[in-house]
């Protein structure tokens, strides 16, 4: 598993605290995008945009990382 880890680093050019960081940031942008998106499925008229922003703000993120 280390050497998987270590490998990965690499591949991405990242310290693990760079990786971490940019995970963490990753995930937490997950976490809100999919509450806003049950919070719109049961109310449309609001957060109409919100969840597929976050996908688009994520799909900058990590396409920019490669």
């Amino acid at each position: 598993m280390i050497k998987r880890s270590k490998e990965h680093l690499i591949s991405v050019n990242e310290s693990y605290i760079q990786h971490l960081k940019i995970a963490l940031m990753i995930g937490a942008v997950m976490i809100v995008g999919g509450f806003q998106a049950l919070i719109h499925a049961l109310y449309p008229g609001i957060l109409r945009t919100s969840a597929s922003d976050k996908i688009k703000k994520l799909y900058e993120i990590v396409t920019k990382r490669s």
